[in-house]
């Protein structure tokens, strides 16, 4: 009798190429890096009451503008407040309202985009042509126009004064980004033959679109989420800075460097700090949205 070969339960997944394993490997170290980086941030935020040395409100006008040193790291402003303490207390706005600026319209933006994808022609019609009305607004003049439609208010929920309507706006322009990516992601992916072969072994189409159809066309809408946030972190700061959202006087970035510019002459420190911690979170997410598209491509 002739032996015959077993036959493998289960086909042995194709060994990568070199220059996949390098791309690989090298997005590994770009989320770790980034992941330090605002892991760093975050840790900060959150046990702020204990890398502090007061409350970012307090004033000391007897010891205004004083210069670096072990009672103040970063020095005091005009009101004779301790900018490092201000400096850690802003992340916690700056990025809960990045944060949420980016994930509601990214949830919501994914579900228009796949209904675009998988929907009627004219459903798919009626959503782009929407999507071309919302990208022809202009983001910082509908952001003014929105902050002083709605006020700054005294907060909602545990969101901060001015925090809900920069929300709002980031919900209402951003969603646009996600939909189309879901949308083209959702179209070319409905067309493989792998769901194909669902759809002709009998699955249910909410099957197919839950475990066969999103999961693989989700990763770029990912990869964009976190540059987003980053995204977001600028525009709030630019806001702030051009005195609109965050009110004036609460710690936040682009406001402790608008107050800083009266004097970038002698105190320039309080100009650059909250620059390079604008720039650290930018590059912080950046990099994890960098590493994760080089994994989704290798």
């Amino acid at each position: 009798m002739i032996d015959m070969p077993a036959v493998k339960d289960r086909a042995t997944p194709a060994e990568p190429s070199p220059p996949a394993r390098r791309r690989r490997r090298r997005g590994d170290g770009k989320v770790i890096v980034g992941t330090v980086i605002v892991g760093l941030f975050v840790l900060a935020a959150v046990f702020a009451p204990l890398v502090t040395s007061g409350h970012p409100g307090d004033q000391d006008l007897l010891n205004r503008l004083a210069q670096p040193s072990l009672a103040h790291p970063l020095g005091t402003d005009q009101l004779g407040r301790d900018e490092w303490t201000r400096l850690v207390y802003a992340i916690r706005i700056d990025l809960r309202v990045a944060l949420l600026g980016s994930l509601i319209p990214a949830i919501l933006g994914s579900l228009i985009g796949i209904a675009a994808g998988l929907g009627s022609k004219w459903l798919d019609t009626a959503i782009m042509r929407t999507s071309d009305v919302v990208v022809s607004l202009p983001l910082f003049i509908f952001f003014i126009a929105l902050v002083g439609l709605l006020g700054p208010g005294s907060g909602f929920l545990f969101l901060g004064p001015g925090e809900l309507p920069l929300i709002i706006g980031f919900t209402v322009i951003s969603w646009v980004v996600y939909a189309r990516l879901l949308r083209s992601e959702v179209r070319r992916v409905r067309s493989m033959d792998y769901v194909r072969a669902a759809r002709l072994g009998g699955l249910p189409r909410w099957r197919v679109v839950a475990w066969h159809i999103v999961p693989n066309a989700i990763g770029q809408s990912i990869v964009y989420f976190f540059v987003d946030v980053g995204l977001a972190v600028v525009a709030i700061s630019t806001l702030s800075f051009l005195g609109v959202g965050i009110p004036i006087g609460t710690p936040e970035w682009g406001s402790m460097i608008q107050s800083g510019r009266s004097v970038i002459q002698t105190n320039w420190w309080l100009i650059a700090a909250p620059g390079a911690a604008i720039a650290l979170v930018g590059m912080g997410l950046a990099l994890i949205g960098d590493g994760l598209d080089d994994r989704i491509k290798s």
